[in-house]
């Protein structure tokens, strides 16, 4: 039951999560992974699997935060336009990091353990009380923080109000309690915070953020739900992660509605 209440769990604080920073940035490629955060938690996880220091779950919130705060100083000084190209060098030389980390690994078992996770899963193996509590609590806080920042994310994106800074470093480290309530004890999955998003947007042409949290919410858990089930019940002969499979299968279906909605592609 844990695994399962896990899927639901990253299924809707990484789509939610997701929308908030297309909202934010007002960039369709706006992704909780575009700032560097999924990066720094892994970094987080890394160290805290290869150290033994802390717990899974809090090495990532540390490392997250602190990426948080780097990225809020740098919006200040930062446009909108090359805050994407910012996130992804930042979130490569985290990425480094992270390699280094790993590659100097004290034993295999920790390596082993480190790369089970970092294929993304939801068998929990490892995860203590402390970690599930933990992140429970991150992504109650996050969850309720999105909620409550709806309608200022939706007149901001529409270009009727400019949310100040210390309003978008609240969101920011929302939105960072949101990934490292997933990443922290599933690993990082991929796709899903900016895919789906997109497929919302498809879908519901709304503006209103709220509805795009309940669409990407229930397009997440399902995706998520179905390729768990895939992953565990389906004897393929070979382990598949999640993040991999849930792209093989999503890809096509967004592919399909990118096409069917785009109106050059009749033209």
């Amino acid at each position: 039951m844990l695994n399962l209440l896990f899927v639901i769990l990253s299924g809707i604080a990484l789509p939610v999560g997701g929308v908030q920073m297309q909202y934010l940035w007002r960039n369709q490629l706006g992704d909780v992974y575009s700032l560097g955060l999924g990066s720094a938690a892994c970094l987080g996880a890394a160290a805290a699997t290869m150290s033994g220091w802390c717990s899974l779950t809090v090495g990532s919130f540390v490392c997250t935060l602190i990426c948080t705060i780097v990225c809020f100083f740098v919006t200040l000084k930062v446009s909108t336009r090359n805050l994407i190209t910012f996130g992804i060098l930042f979130g490569t030389f985290i990425g480094s990091l992270g390699t280094i980390v790993v590659t100097n690994a004290p034993n295999p078992d920790l390596l082993k353990q480190y790369y089970l996770w970092g294929a993304a899963n939801f068998r929990l193996e490892g995860v203590t009380g402390f970690d599930v509590a933990f992140s429970l609590t991150l992504f109650a806080i996050g969850l309720l923080a999105a909620i409550r920042s709806a309608k200022a994310l939706t007149r901001h994106n529409a270009g009727e109000i400019e949310i100040s800074a210390l309003n978008k470093a609240l969101l920011l480290l929302a939105i960072m309690f949101l990934v490292t309530s997933a990443v922290s004890i599933c690993g990082p999955i991929g796709f899903i915070s900016l895919g789906v998003p997109n497929l919302s947007r498809i879908l519901c042409k709304s503006a209103d953020i709220r509805r795009h949290y309940l669409i990407s919410s229930a397009m997440g858990v399902g995706l998520l739900l179905i390729t768990y089930l895939v992953t565990e019940y389906v004897n393929f002969g070979i382990y598949l992660p999640i993040s991999a499979t849930m792209a093989i299968i999503a890809l096509p279906l967004m592919a399909i509605l990118f096409v069917r909605s785009d109106p050059q592609a009749d033209a």
